[in-house]
């Protein structure tokens, strides 16, 4: 099992405005009003690593969140191009006046150049990356739910080399009247083949092996430094050895800039730091924006009589450009950011990042594991383990999971009301005098023993059912021992069964007595549900396995298995052995902020019960988090930490129902505000869920789940 933590994609975010600034360098050649070689060497293969990059970071995000129901992946690719096709259609407006003004109406326009531009070229030079990277995602998504992962790439990369002799390579393809005619022909369609179909595909798919193929052992840095070193040095010889022997018809496309961008893309996964979503924004916006700010420079030089130093003077001209076209975004961030309002601060005080691309690689690492047929059921029961009930459902309804546990009528209630799709089973007891609201909200309920099935079945009102074996674990079930009663429970009109299913008891153990009884549980299971089928009885859908049995008795086939603590990506207690390997990623963060800092004399206590006394003058930290919060009490007895700033810090005096104290002695800078990281990562420093719970005497279970209302939920996707 793997910490975990939100810094793994931070290296992307901060190489995006590296790779935008790189495309204003080849669109302003920085460097050649001082060297030609140098020019070229820079701008035409270096920041060729530009596009690609953004390429990969598509396929990386995208391509992983595919699954097996086309229905799902057709939505989340139809999402895609309506958000990308509504940037691509501002940025065409934004440059109509750009496109007027260069003659762009009246120079050879016609309908087919204008859709010939649409689809492939864009309709001004930059432009052309959005229907390239709304093309590639299609193909890409295509091959990729149709064909293995290295089917995929071999056809891709099949694509890229057609794409090479009409780029790089165009004079060898020259060498052949054939194969020229051909080019030519294609050309008539797309002016470059740096396009959708023969450029973008094998990038975005490279990233989405990346992202699936990110395996359980640490790898390390070295070897993909070395292979970054070679290949790109590789690179730019290539690109020099084309351009001297003029092979080129245009320089985007390169043989090693395949392994180039791979081992580049593996190095930036070792870059630590926070994931920044506004970089992301503010380099799209630069890219965008970066033509129009080449124009305006041009126009002030030219009125101002300055194109000398403002344009000729490369440098000079490629720097204003990059510092215009990154305040020109900024402002557009911020005039967008007012007009939408922003969403309201929420980690003012005591808060929970929730990491949602954590839950979906725990998804995906459960299905991993769960044998052929098998359906993850996720429990979502007590606020998705103190995640947001809702918030998370709705998210893994995303993912394509449409099998929910709660613990109640009144969660499943809200889910229904929150628009959650599909079957959500109410595992504990409902009062039989609320049957009417099961069938409105279309919730399935748990049928625990057959007095409880003749008064559901007395109200008239047909109801989806679970029947629950009790088999050892002795809470809700009817034993497994009275197996006329369960049989009886399947007969009544309407119950209409949907599913059967008991719950062990000790999966979670790997003691030889614990495994003994686990198997017995599942014997008896097994006895019962071919009784019922000798009986001509079909129990529906079977489920026995939930977190535990899925990691310690992965062998047993059945149809759901009931997902709850690993799919947030922690075990119940620290050192728990499982037999199946499992990359889990814990998918909350518990944060709060210094409120204020004192000094502390020697002998002065603090806090109820003066529960803490100074040995020596001390300085200490209020932090806004309490048991009311959901923080047990007796954290602070227990000599727990929290994080400030990357270092461990103990927490002393009794934990206080709205407040907590931090001894912060010998630290400098610590100030009100800062945040204090009790749950997460913090620089280097990492505290689990597991070690927390360990600290409080309990589970992570019982940790998440008392997490109060006062705690807000702050979603990162």
């Amino acid at each position: 099992m793997n910490a975990g933590s939100e810094k793994q994609y931070g290296g992307l975010d901060r190489f995006r405005i590296m790779a935008a600034i790189l495309v204003i360098a080849i669109h302003t050649s920085p460097l050649l009003s001082i060297n030609e070689w140098a020019d070229f060497t820079l701008t035409r293969t270096i920041a060729r690593v530009a596009v690609p990059f953004f390429f990969l970071c598509t396929g990386f995000f995208f391509l992983q969140k595919l699954g097996t129901d086309r229905s799902r992946n057709a939505s989340m690719l139809k999402q895609f191009l309506w958000k990308v096709g509504k940037l691509y259609l501002l940025s065409i407006l934004l440059y109509l006046p750009v496109n007027v003004y260069a003659g762009y109406f009246t120079d050879g326009f016609t309908v087919f150049s204008a859709v010939k531009d649409l689809l492939f070229n864009g309709t001004l030079y930059h432009l052309w990356y959005f229907p390239g990277i709304m093309l590639g995602v299609c193909i890409s998504t295509f091959l990729y739910t149709r064909l293995s992962t290295w089917n995929t790439f071999w056809v891709t990369l099949l694509l890229y080399g057609i794409g090479l002799l009409g780029d790089s390579y165009y004079g060898l393809a020259q060498m052949s009247p054939y194969v020229d005619s051909i080019y030519q022909s294609m050309f008539t369609l797309f002016d470059y083949t740096r396009n959708g179909i023969f450029f973008a595909p094998v990038f975005i798919v490279m990233g989405g092996m990346t992202a699936n193929n990110r395996r359980r052992k640490k790898k390390k840095i070295t070897p993909y430094a070395i292979g970054f070193v070679l290949f790109g040095t590789m690179l730019v010889m290539e690109g020099l050895l084309l351009h001297a022997y003029q092979l080129q018809r245009h320089d985007s496309m390169y043989i090693f800039l395949i392994p180039c961008m791979y081992f580049l893309f593996q190095l930036l996964l070792f870059w630590k730091g926070k994931n920044r979503p506004a970089l992301r924004k503010l380099s799209l916006y630069v890219y965008v924006i970066h033509p129009l700010c080449i124009v305006l420079i041009r126009g002030v030089a030219k009125v101002t009589g300055l194109t000398g130093l403002l344009v000729e003077n490369s440098l000079v001209h490629f720097t204003l450009v990059t510092v215009l076209s990154f305040v020109l975004s900024v402002i557009v961030m911020k005039v967008i950011q007012h007009f939408r309002g922003g969403k309201p601060d929420q980690t003012g005080r005591a808060w929970a990042d929730i990491h949602l691309p954590h839950l979906q690689h725990n998804v995906r690492e459960i299905q991993r594991v769960l044998p052929k047929d098998c359906t993850v059921m996720a429990v979502v029961k007590a606020q998705a383990y103190g995640h947001g009930g809702w918030q998370i459902a709705r998210f893994l309804n995303k993912l394509g999971i449409d099998h929910f546990a709660v613990a109640t009528i009144d969660e499943g209630i809200e889910l229904r009301k929150k628009g959650v799709k599909g079957e959500i089973l109410v595992l504990g007891y409902t009062d039989e005098r609320r049957i009417r609201q099961i069938a409105r909200f279309k919730l399935t309920q748990t049928v625990v023993d057959d007095e409880y099935a003749k008064k559901l079945n007395g109200y008239n009102v047909k109801i989806a059912v679970h029947i629950k074996i009790d088999t050892g674990m002795g809470r809700l079930g009817e034993s497994w021992e009275r197996t006329e009663k369960i049989a009886d429970m399947y007969q009544y009109k309407n119950l209409q069964v949907c599913g059967t299913f008991t719950h062990l008891s000790v999966a979670d153990s790997l003691e030889a007595l614990d495994i003994e009884y686990t198997k017995n549980q599942i014997a008896r299971f097994q006895k019962v549900i071919e009784q019922l089928k000798e009986k001509g009885i079909d129990p529906q859908k079977l489920h026995v396995q939930s977190s535990y049995g899925v990691l310690n008795y992965g062998e047993l086939q059945y149809d759901y298995a009931r997902i709850g603590i690993a799919l947030y990506g922690m075990l119940s207690k620290q050192g728990d052995k499982v037999k199946t390997s499992v990359d889990l990623r814990p998918v909350l963060s518990l944060k709060a902020r210094v409120v204020q800092v004192k000094q502390l004399e020697t002998g002065a206590s603090v806090g109820y019960g003066r529960a803490y006394t100074a040995q020596k003058d001390s300085k200490i930290a209020i932090v806004s988090i309490g048991y009311a919060d959901g923080v047990p009490r007796m954290l602070s007895q227990s000599g727990a930490t929290c994080l400030i700033k990357g270092k461990r810090r103990p927490i002393i005096g009794f934990v206080c129902m709205d407040q907590l104290i931090v001894d912060i002695t010998d630290m400098e800078g610590v100030q009100k505000g800062d945040v204090v990281t009790f749950i997460g990562s913090d620089q280097e420093e990492d505290i689990t869920p597991e070690e927390m719970a360990h600290q409080c005497k309990t589970i992570t279970n019982e940790l998440v789940s008392r997490l109060g209302e006062r705690v807000k939920k702050v979603y990162h996707d």
